[in-house]
């Protein structure tokens, strides 16, 4: 029995031609290869595309509701492109016949590289060793042994595709794909270079300048235009990008392009007043410590951050100064200290209520302003 044409479409027989058409993209969205490899699917494309073939075509459409189409006679019997009717109607133009190009580009590559706080505060030059691929010398990236050339490929006569019908009940469908034999090129390579295997390329292990900026962070890529893979019979190279990961710092944190530093001082010189030598990416460097100064101020000294990577000048170093307790004192330190509280009117102290609640130090804000 033969099929109904409106069914595969899944509309009626009164349908307008916007109505066939919009059945018909809807369906081709759902099966097309490219959305959907199952074999079934790919059946049914080729049927529902067959039977739009005849329904969007006003006279082979009165033709066929006059019943002047029958299962196998009448629709594709001269066959029809399918590849060339998908394109079209997706908007596209017809797909370029004949053989494509052997030479290709390489793929891109990423690779991560660790460095050092102050290398990424000032910047750095290092080298590193990439496993990639390179033209083959031996045939000049050409993939044919010295003395022997390309040949025409016999099966598809140097077209690079072939077309094969298929029996459909609605016909005949052709269908055009890449040769077999020679994956599309038109011709074949006779004599293979035994270097590279025909390919044009080798693998080896070559060592790449990078250039590390001052300022990066981790995160951050740097791309190496053309420094990847070649691509097969001598296309151009791809680009190769470099990750940065930056160790952490014994003493010094990152945040932005400041640098944090936190330092414990004796309550006596937080009392006092103090100069301290602090370390930092430039060397050590003498603070000066305020009288009277409260657990978890912070002082800045100005240009010891890291350098900013979009423009000039550098961040701050931050100091976050906290104030260490004497836990444990003998009988006359005991004795002085009881003096001066008295002296200062707190042998019986009164709390201080503040509104604002401190952290246990300066890392625990940075967690927990960085959520980690």
């Amino acid at each position: 029995m033969a099929t109904d044409l409106y069914e595969v479409l899944g509309v009626s027989k009164t349908a307008t031609a916007d109505e066939i058409k919009k059945a018909y993209r809807k369906l081709a969205r759902e099966l097309h290869p490219d959305v959907n490899p199952d074999a079934a699917a790919q059946e049914r494309f080729k049927q529902v595309t067959a039977a739009y073939e005849v329904l969007s075509d006003e006279k082979q459409r009165a033709a066929y509701d006059r019943g002047g189409f029958d299962e196998f006679g009448g629709f594709g019997a001269n066959g029809f492109d399918l590849g060339d009717f998908v394109n079209a109607f997706f908007g596209g133009t017809a797909t370029q016949r004949g053989p494509r190009a052997r030479m290709t580009r390489g793929q891109d590559a990423l690779i991560r590289m660790r460095i050092e706080l102050s290398e990424a505060v000032f910047g750095v030059e290092k080298e590193i060793t990439v496993d990639t691929a390179i033209a083959c010398k031996t045939c000049d990236a050409t993939g044919s042994a010295s003395g022997s050339e390309l040949i025409s490929c016999s099966m598809c006569k140097g077209r690079g595709e072939v077309s094969s019908v298929q029996r459909s009940f609605l016909g005949d469908v052709r269908t055009t794909r890449a040769c077999p034999q020679c994956s599309g090129f038109g011709n074949v390579i006779e004599h293979p270079c035994t270097e590279c295997s025909g390919e044009g390329r080798v693998r080896t292990r070559r060592n790449v300048k990078v250039v590390v900026p001052g300022g990066v962070d981790t995160g951050l890529r740097l791309k190496l235009s053309g420094q990847s893979e070649v691509g097969a019979w001598g296309g151009p190279a791809g680009d190769l990008y470099v990750e940065i990961l930056v160790n952490e710092h014994p003493s010094l944190k990152r945040s932005g392009d400041d640098l944090h530093l936190q330092i414990s001082i004796p309550v006596t010189a937080a009392t006092l007043g103090c100069s301290v030598s602090i370390p930092s990416l430039d060397g050590n460097k003498s603070l000066k410590v305020p009288a009277g100064i409260q657990p978890g101020t912070v002082l800045s000294i100005k240009n010891l951050g890291a350098t900013h990577l979009r423009g000039s000048g550098r961040g701050d170093l931050l100091v976050h100064v906290m104030v260490e307790v004497p836990k444990d004192v003998d009988t006359k330190q005991k004795k002085l200290l009881e003096e001066l509280a008295k002296l200062r009117g707190e042998e019986e102290p009164t709390a201080n209520i503040t509104t604002e609640l401190q952290n246990d130090s300066f890392f625990t804000k940075l967690k927990d302003a960085f959520g980690r």
